[in-house]
């Protein structure tokens, strides 16, 4: 028996070994073919803007288009159902080869223009500047000023009004210039009106600041949202402090000398 087994081994281990081989490249193939498919990147189909859809474009066929877009990097409230967005309009500018999504658009229904893109219970209201106190046609829509009044204050009873200046609004976003409401931003608009997304209160106030004096826009960075508590300028305020930096400037001067150095003290 051990005879006929030793005659058979030398013939049987090729055999073996070759199995062994095609068992170990099995194994590797179809450890590969794993690997492939929990590293593949999973993708859903996402509506994107085709070209650049600028502030209150109506959404066409032509102006959109499906990108597959990785499942991780999903932004919330994308669509994928292209009849979701049929005759709808975009309240923001969307750039080209970027999603559209549901915060962007104006309610299912609404129309297009101005009144599409002014935030829920807030309202648009529109004020004259010119092209000196509208910060030389630089107040774009997106952009953010404060609203400044100069009117005549009465003051204490008996005495003359004198003009004062007053911030009135603070961070309040411009719509539009003019009838524009997506300018061209890498220039100035030199306009006579602009228009201002106010809330109801800030509307009534501006109305009434328009009303008794002049109005005036200064232009904000469009990240800071400090607001700032201020008394006004009148041309008591103004001229004193003129007159206290001149009378300090005019303080006759004393020298003092240590030694050898000198020096003039006010």
């Amino acid at each position: 028996m051990k005879g006929t087994l030793a005659r058979l081994w030398p013939h049987q281990k090729p055999w073996w070994i070759a199995g062994g081989i095609l068992l170990a490249f099995g194994i590797t193939g179809l450890s590969a073919r794993w690997l492939i498919r929990e590293t593949r990147v999973k993708s859903v189909p996402v509506a994107v803007a085709f070209a650049t859809l600028a502030q209150g474009t109506r959404i066409t066929p032509g102006n959109i288009a499906i990108l597959e877009w990785p499942n991780h990097l999903l932004p919330p409230g994308f669509i994928s159902d292209l009849s979701h967005l049929e005759g709808r309009y975009v309240r923001a500018t969307v750039p080209q080869g970027m999603p559209i999504l549901e915060s962007v658009l104006v309610p299912e229904g609404a129309r297009g223009g101005l009144s599409a893109i002014i935030t829920q219970g807030r309202r648009a209201m529109t004020v004259r500047v010119n092209e000196v106190v509208g910060v030389a046609g630089f107040a774009l829509p997106g952009n953010y000023v404060d609203v400044v009044v100069n009117s005549l204050h009465d003051g204490a009873p008996g005495r003359t009004a004198t003009s004062i200046s007053k911030i009135v609004l603070e961070h309040v976003p411009v719509l539009a210039v003019a009838q524009e409401a997506n300018p061209d931003e890498t220039k100035p608009h030199v306009v006579n009106a602009v228009t201002l997304e106010v809330t109801p209160i800030e509307a009534e106030q501006l109305d009434l600041a328009r009303s008794i004096g002049t109005l005036s826009l200064v232009l904000r960075n469009q990240v800071d949202q400090q607001i700032t508590q201020t008394t006004g300028a009148t041309r008591q305020t103004l001229l004193d402090g003129f007159n206290s930096r001149q009378a300090r400037s005019q303080e006759p001067a004393t020298e003092l000398i240590r030694g050898i150095e000198r020096s003039v003290l006010r």
